[in-house]
């Protein structure tokens, strides 16, 4: 299987504000054409600096950026790149069509595409039926919508989007969730910042976390979620959960409703198994149990050895 081409490669950057604040810490990531990539944190993780630092809006202090293979910043990377950067910034009194216009005469689309440009882009972010009235009579997940639309506009290869769904109520947070699965679809690379978990999992092809700065891990949503098995013993006495809580494989224990939940690598639940029985304790029940990937994210951000920046 061909490994697609490489649209964003960070290497060692780095941005430090003094000495005493580093926002970023030597993170090297790579983001691959046609992906949509998730970039999830919690609030002052780094994220938005990494994303700035990304579109040549902020210098690193160190380390090397190329967003596809063009230096950040640069007009050759700029042309071919549509960010939606801590929220949309529009005229409130103008139209939803006309604050497009206005961005596309300023952002280098030819003239003679612009009428063109603007009505594409209203009908992919839905909004062709409302293009006409007051942004400021928009609601939040309209403005948001807007927001995509303007980053479309010069028809970008590379689409970066940062917490796209901030403040959103539910429908406005589908209706977003579903504009950003098209654009992948469409063979667009789409780089998504976010610190809702649930967001990211539906959406994302692969994810990497960062935490204080560094990022901690990262890969596909299945890899991070990692495959688990759920063994169910019947006899929940307390040998039985002695015995489970010493086991190395064994990853928890919780007992409920008269039996015992374990939790147990998927690699290890036949050792597991064999072990119980060896020692009399009956096991009723073997399956498979995913772990969501807020699970995932809480044991990293919240884990002491990744906690002392």
């Amino acid at each position: 299987m061909k490994i697609a081409e490489p649209v964003v490669e960070v290497r060692e950057l780095t941005k430090r504000y003094s000495d005493h604040i580093t926002a970023v810490d030597r993170i090297n990531l790579t983001v691959r054409r046609g992906e949509v990539f998730g970039f999830l944190g919690p609030n002052g993780a780094g994220k938005t600096t990494t994303l700035r630092m990304l579109l040549g809006l902020i210098a690193p202090t160190s380390g090397d950026v190329g967003v596809l293979g063009q230096r950040p910043g640069t007009p050759a990377a700029l042309a071919r790149v549509g960010a939606l950067i801590e929220g949309p910034a529009f005229y409130p009194y103008l139209s939803g069509r006309h604050n497009l216009r206005v961005v596309a005469r300023y952002g280098g689309v030819p003239s003679a595409r612009i009428d063109e440009r603007v009505g594409a882009v209203l009908r992919t972010v839905d909004l062709a039926d409302r293009a006409d009235d007051k942004f400021a009579t928009y609601s939040l997940g309209m403005k948001q919508r807007l927001g995509v639309a303007a980053a479309l506009l010069k028809d970008p290869e590379l689409i970066v989007l940062d917490e796209p769904t901030n403040g959103l109520d539910p429908a406005g947070m589908r209706d977003m969730r579903r504009l950003i699965r098209e654009l992948g679809t469409e063979g667009r690379t789409v780089l998504l910042s976010s610190h809702l978990l649930g967001e990211v999992q539906q959406i994302c092809d692969r994810v990497a976390v960062i935490n204080h700065g560094q990022i901690v891990t990262e890969g596909t949503v299945d890899e991070l979620r990692g495959d688990a098995e759920l063994v169910v013993v019947a006899t929940p006495s307390d040998v039985a959960r002695d015995r489970l809580e010493a086991m190395p494989e064994v990853e928890n224990v919780h007992p409920t409703e008269g039996r015992l939940h374990v939790r147990v690598d998927a690699l290890h639940t036949a050792l597991v198994n064999r072990t119980l029985v060896e020692a009399g304790i009956a096991v009723t029940e073997l399956r498979r149990a995913e772990r969501e990937l807020e699970d995932v994210f809480f044991e990293i951000t919240q884990s002491p050895e990744l906690n002392h920046v």
